[in-house]
């Protein structure tokens, strides 16, 4: 048997729309001959996740001596002097210029090709609002994952007070739905079993497009053109900018699966205005009753930030409540931390003691729902799509412990027979 040939390395760090860059990148490095490279996506959503990306580097620098190492994403646009100044990394590469395929043949160094003093070209960061269209950058397939992830928009026209991302994405543009229609039909034809469709505020897809399509369009187009594609899901869904299409679509359309992450942030009204988010408490809790009302088995994660400035006892204690009456299950929970030139790091600050204890007491919350909800499901027979390493996910996304053998990417029943800490345990039917 022939080994397998060299492949770059990818580390992902951060959100699913990053995943998908990921394979994007793998792909194009490979053939633009960089077999030995180290390429790190970083995430820049908070201070503590650059800190994380500075100590994965260090770490394969240690690792992996004298092997190139190749920083982009989120951070490296945001921050590109903080990953330059390291001595591990080799060239920095902006949000943009990762996903042309010129950047892998003609910017990113040969091995063994050193850089002249008056050369530049170690650092290649453009400026991202000047960014005015986004490519379909598809991948034909996901090395690691069962599931798809396909890039339908990227950037952000918000400018919510905490956030650094527009930053780092730049202004909000989407992908033709032709591009996302062909590249999910291709997909489906190679076998993928479940499509994910990611971007960084997935309600703004349309306007920049002809015609104006929204979200709900581009989903019922995917839902007609691509009839051998059984499970669709959604990610991150900013839930007042959904249009009337793509909520009835998620009441009746089995193929369109039942969960969805909301960006919520908070469930007291003063601090969602000093946020600068669009929705109010109120809406958070209508959208999830009707959703839930046409279908009772849809199941909601959210994102939060505890400790925001300004935030009182009585607003924490509104977003502990909001828990509860949205009927949450998966929380991602963020202790707040002031992200340089962003509106919120010159508020009133809180004391980190207290962002600790109240993420801390945040997380509890979560963790009551989602036992609660795991219980639910003893005794039951479930369909799991299976994942590597013995775990698999239901259509809810709860993730499910398989106890007897399974090969990823496969649809199987499942038994559930208990819990096993954050997660089903089952065993597979045959």
């Amino acid at each position: 048997m022939n080994a397998r040939a060299p492949m770059p390395e990818v580390i992902t760090l951060g959100c699913r729309l990053n995943i998908a860059e990921s394979e994007a990148m793998r792909r194009a490095a490979l053939e633009a001959g960089h077999s030995d490279i180290i390429i790190v996506n970083t995430c820049a959503v908070t201070s503590e996740a650059v800190r994380q990306a500075r100590q994965t580097i260090r770490k394969l620098g240690r690792e992996k001596p004298g092997q190139r190492i190749i920083v982009t994403g989120c951070a490296a646009q945001t921050e590109p002097g903080t990953f330059a100044a390291m001595a591990e990394v080799s060239q920095v590469i902006g949000n943009d210029l990762k996903l042309r395929s010129q950047t892998w043949h003609e910017v990113v160094k040969p091995a063994g090709m050193p850089f002249l003093p008056d050369e530049g070209g170690r650092v290649v960061v453009n400026d991202i609002m000047s960014v005015k269209e986004t490519a379909g950058h598809f991948a034909e397939g996901f090395e690691a994952h069962t599931r798809g992830f396909v890039q339908i928009q990227n950037g952000c026209d918000h400018r919510c007070t905490f956030c650094i991302i527009p930053y780092g994405r730049g202004n909000s543009r989407s992908v033709p739905m032709g591009e996302v229609v062909r590249q999910i039909e291709r997909l489906v034809e190679a076998g993928c079993p479940e499509i994910v469709l990611t971007g960084v505020d997935l309600t703004s897809y349309g306007p920049d497009l002809p015609g104006s399509p929204t979200l709900g369009s581009l989903v019922a187009a995917i839902l007609r053109h691509v009839p051998k594609l059984d499970r669709l899901r959604l990610s991150s869904l900013d839930c007042i900018e959904a249009d009337p299409l793509l909520l009835d679509i998620l009441k009746g359309e089995n193929r369109l699966l039942p969960h969805l992450h909301l960006s919520l942030q908070s469930g007291d009204d003063m601090i969602l205005k000093r946020m600068r988010r669009r929705h109010s408490r109120a809406d958070s809790i209508r959208f999830c009753a009707e959703l839930r009302t046409a279908r009772p088995d849809f199941v909601f994660g959210a994102d939060f930030i505890a400790g925001f400035p300004t935030e009182t006892e009585a607003m924490f204690e509104n977003t502990l409540r909001l828990v509860e009456e949205c009927g949450l299950t998966f929380l991602h929970v963020f202790p707040f931390s002031p992200r340089k030139g962003t509106p919120a790091a010159r508020m009133p600050q809180l004391d980190g003691t207290t962002i600790k204890q109240r993420a801390a007491r945040l997380r509890e919350a979560g963790e009551t729902r989602l036992s609660r909800h795991l219980a639910g499901y003893a005794g039951r027979v479930v369909r799991v799509l299976t994942e590597r390493n013995g775990i698999g996910r239901l259509d809810d996304f709860t993730p499910v412990r398989l106890e007897s053998p399974a090969v990823p990417g496969q649809l199987v029943n499942a038994w559930i027979t208990g819990t096993r800490n954050t997660m089903l345990a089952g065993e597979v039917m045959t």
